[in-house]
C-alpha cells in the first residue's frame, strides 16, 4: 500500500504565505513602477517651477531688506540735522552695521557725484579702490534720468571677481532743499551667491531685465567673472522671461545638443528673475536609479517575507503542539501545567484560557480537598462537642458534691479562721467552674433554630464565661461598656453565643503579643447594636473582600478552615441582622452586629 503523503500546518502556512507575498509584491512592484514612470515628468515639471518660485521669494525677500537699509542711508545723507562734520563717520558705521554694503553714494538730479563713502576694509581686502569703483561707473552709466519715484533700480555690477555686487538705486524727493536726488549703493552679492547654491540636483541662477546673471550656482572661484557677466538671454526661458510672459509653465528646450527642463519666476522687487533648470539626462537617471532601487526592494522584501514566514508559522504551531501535549497531562490528572506563550493572538488568548482552566481545576481539586478536612475536622467538632457534653454532665456531679461539702463546712467552723477563708474560695471557684460547665453544656446542646425573645446582654455574658480564661492567659484584655435595659431581640441564644464566641476569639488570635477587645452593646433606634473591637494589625482592602467567604482564612494550614466568619454571617443574617467590617492596616478590626428589636424583628420574614 502506497505510503500517504502528509503536509504539516506548518508547511501549508509556509506556502500559502509565499505565494500571498510573491503575488502582492510583484503586483506592487508593477503599478509602482508603471505609474513612476507615468508621472515622473509631471512631479519633474511642478518640482522646477517650484524650485524657481522658492528662489525668487527669499531673494524678494533679501533685496526688499537691502532696500529699506538704502532708505536709512538716504535719510542719514539728506538730514539737516546730522552736522555736516560728523555725517562721514555716522555714514561709516552705518555701513559696518549693514551687512553687505560696501558703498554708498549721493548723486544729484543731473546725476553728479556730491559723495561717496566706501567700507574700506572690504576694499582693501580686495585689493580695490575708489577710482576702481569710479572707472567702472564711468564704463557701466546708470540711467538716471529713467528712474522714476519709489521705484528701485537693480543692475549687475561685479567689477572684480574677489568681491562680486550688484547696484541698488533709489531716487528720492528731499522737501527740505525740494531736490530729487539719487542714493547708490554697491551690495556684495554674498547673500544672493547663497540662495543659488542652495539645490544640490538644479542648476539655479538670478537674472536681470538685461539676460545678465547675477549669481549663480556655477559660480566658483575659478572663471567667476565670466560668470557674472554671461548674456543668458538665449535660453528659452530667459527669453520667456525679458519677454514680459508671467509665471511660465516648466518649458523643455535644447542647450547645446543637451535637453533640459526649465522654469522661471519674477522677483517682485526690483524685476529681477529667478530660473531653475535641470538636464533630462540627470532628472531621468534619478528616476532609473529609482526604479532599480524599488526592484531591489522588492526583492529584498521577498526575501524577508520568506524568513518571516518560517519564523511565523514556526512561532504559530508550536503553542498548538504544547495545547495538544498539555491536555493530555490534564487528561491524566496533572494540573500544574502552564503554557508559556508570546503570541498575542487568538491561539494566545487559547493558551490563557488553557492556563486559567488547568489553574482553576488545581485549585478546585485543592478546595476539594480542603473542604473533605473541613468535613471531617467538623465531625472530629461534633463528636467533641458530644463527648464534652458527656463529660461536663460527668463533672457536673463530683462539683455539686464539692460545693455542697465546702457550704456545708463553712458552716461548722468559724467565719474569721483562716480554714473559712480558704472553704469561701473552694466555693467561688467551684461557683465558677460549674457556671462554665453548665454554659458549654448548653453551647454543645442541639436545639432546634425556633426565636424566642432574649437579651443580648445575657447572651454576651454567657459567651464571655467560656471565652475569658482562653483571652486571659493569652494576654488579652477585655472591656465591656454594657447598655442596661436593653430592649429584647427575637433570636437563638446558642447560635447568637456562637457568633460573638467565633469574633472573640478571632480577636485574640489576631493579637498573638497580647492586646484588648472592646465590647460595647447599644440601641439604636429600632435596632440593638453589639461591636467587638480589637487593637490587633488590622486587614488590608483585598482580604476584607472575602473575608465572609466560606474556607477563606488567612491562617496556616491546619490553624483554620476558613468557615467561621461565614457560618458567623449566616447566623446573623438568618437573625434579620447585619454584620459590617472596619478595618485598616495597623489600625485593628471592628465587627458590628446590629439586629431588629422584638416588636420590628419579622420572624416569618423569607430568607434571601
Amino acid at each position: 500500500m502506497a505510503s500517504q503523503v502528509k503536509f504539516s500546518i506548518r508547511l501549508k502556512l509556509l506556502f500559502m504565505m509565499l505565494v500571498v507575498v510573491t503575488a502582492v509584491v510583484s503586483t506592487l512592484t508593477f503599478k509602482i513602477v508603471t505609474l513612476f514612470q507615468k508621472d515622473k515628468t509631471t512631479y519633474l515639471f511642478d518640482l522646477t517651477a517650484v524650485t524657481a518660485l522658492h528662489l525668487s521669494e527669499e531673494a524678494n525677500t533679501i533685496l526688499r531688506n537691502y532696500d529699506e537699509n538704502l532708505a536709512v542711508f538716504a535719510q542719514s545723507l539728506l538730514s539737516v540735522e546730522i552736522p555736516e562734520s560728523g555725517k562721514e563717520t555716522y555714514i561709516k558705521k552705518l555701513l559696518e552695521h549693514f551687512e553687505g554694503f560696501i558703498a554708498v553714494s549721493l548723486y544729484n538730479a543731473k546725476g553728479k557725484e556730491e559723495v561717496t563713502l566706501l567700507d574700506q576694509v572690504r576694499f582693501s581686502a580686495a585689493d580695490l579702490k575708489r577710482e576702481d569703483l569710479t572707472a567702472y561707473r564711468a564704463e557701466h552709466p546708470i540711467p538716471f534720468e529713467d528712474l522714476k519715484q519709489g521705484v528701485p533700480f537693480l543692475q549687475q555690477s561685479t567689477f572684480m571677481r574677489e568681491l562680486p555686487s550688484f547696484t541698488l538705486v533709489r531716487r528720492v524727493h528731499d522737501e527740505h532743499f525740494d531736490e530729487t536726488f539719487f542714493v547708490v549703493a554697491e551690495i556684495q552679492l554674498d547673500r544672493l551667491l547663497g540662495l543659488s547654491g542652495k539645490s544640490k540636483v538644479f542648476e539655479t541662477f538670478l537674472i536681470d531685465n538685461a539676460g545678465m546673471i547675477i549669481s549663480s550656482s556655477n559660480t566658483g572661484p575659478q572663471g567667476s567673472e565670466k560668470v557674472f557677466h554671461e548674456d543668458v538671454s538665449g535660453i528659452p526661458v530667459v527669453a520667456a522671461f525679458m519677454n514680459g510672459q508671467t509665471f511660465a509653465e516648466t518649458l523643455e528646450y535644447t542647450i547645446d545638443g543637451d535637453d533640459y527642463l526649465g522654469a522661471y519666476a519674477r522677483i517682485e522687487y526690483g524685476g529681477f528673475g529667478a530660473v531653475a533648470q535641470i538636464p533630462k539626462s540627470v532628472a531621468y537617471l534619478a528616476a532609473k536609479a529609482l526604479t532599480d532601487t524599488l526592484l531591489n526592494v522588492s526583492l529584498g522584501v521577498l526575501a524577508f517575507s520568506v524568513l518571516v514566514a518560517f519564523v511565523w508559522s514556526r512561532g504559530m504551531t508550536q503553542p498548538i503542539k504544547q495545547l495538544s501535549e498539555a491536555t493530555r497531562r490534564v487528561a491524566g490528572g496533572h494540573f500544574d501545567i502552564g503554557i508559556t506563550t508570546k503570541s498575542k493572538d487568538e491561539i494566545g488568548l487559547l493558551a490563557n484560557s488553557f492556563n486559567r482552566m488547568a489553574g482553576e481545576l488545581k485549585a478546585r481539586e485543592t478546595d476539594l480537598k480542603s473542604a473533605q478536612a473541613a468535613l471531617v475536622q467538623s465531625e472530629k467538632m461534633a463528636a467533641f462537642g458530644q463527648l464534652g457534653a458527656g463529660i461536663a454532665h460527668e463533672v457536673k456531679n463530683p462539683l455539686a458534691g464539692i460545693l455542697g461539702y465546702a457550704q456545708l463546712a463553712l458552716r461548722k467552723v468559724e467565719q474569721d479562721s483562716p480554714l473559712a477563708k480558704q472553704l469561701r474560695i473552694i466555693e467561688k471557684e467551684t461557683k465558677r467552674c460549674k457556671t462554665i460547665i453548665e454554659n458549654l453544656m448548653k453551647f454543645s446542646r442541639q436545639e432546634k433554630t425556633e426565636k424566642t425573645p432574649i437579651n443580648l446582654n445575657d447572651v454576651l455574658e454567657d459567651a464571655l464565661a467560656i471565652v475569658d480564661h482562653q483571652l486571659t492567659i493569652n494576654k488579652v484584655r477585655i472591656e465591656k461598656q454594657i447598655a442596661a435595659h436593653l430592649p429584647l431581640i427575637g433570636g437563638n441564644a446558642n447560635q447568637l453565643q456562637q457568633v460573638l464566641m467565633n469574633l472573640m476569639i478571632n480577636a485574640q488570635q489576631a493579637m498573638p503579643e497580647g492586646g484588648t477587645v472592646s465590647i460595647e452593646t447599644a440601641q439604636d433606634e429600632d435596632k440593638v447594636v453589639l461591636s467587638v473591637r480589637d487593637t490587633g494589625p488590622g486587614m488590608p482592602p483585598e482580604i476584607q473582600e472575602k473575608i465572609f467567604e466560606p474556607f477563606f482564612t488567612t491562617k496556616p494550614i491546619g490553624k483554620g478552615t476558613g468557615l467561621g466568619l461565614s457560618v458567623s454571617y449566616g447566623i446573623v443574617k438568618d437573625h434579620y441582622g447585619e454584620i459590617l467590617l472596619e478595618s485598616e492596616p495597623g489600625k485593628g478590626t471592628t465587627f458590628t452586629l446590629s439586629f431588629p428589636v422584638m416588636d420590628a424583628a419579622r420572624e416569618d420574614k423569607p430568607e434571601n
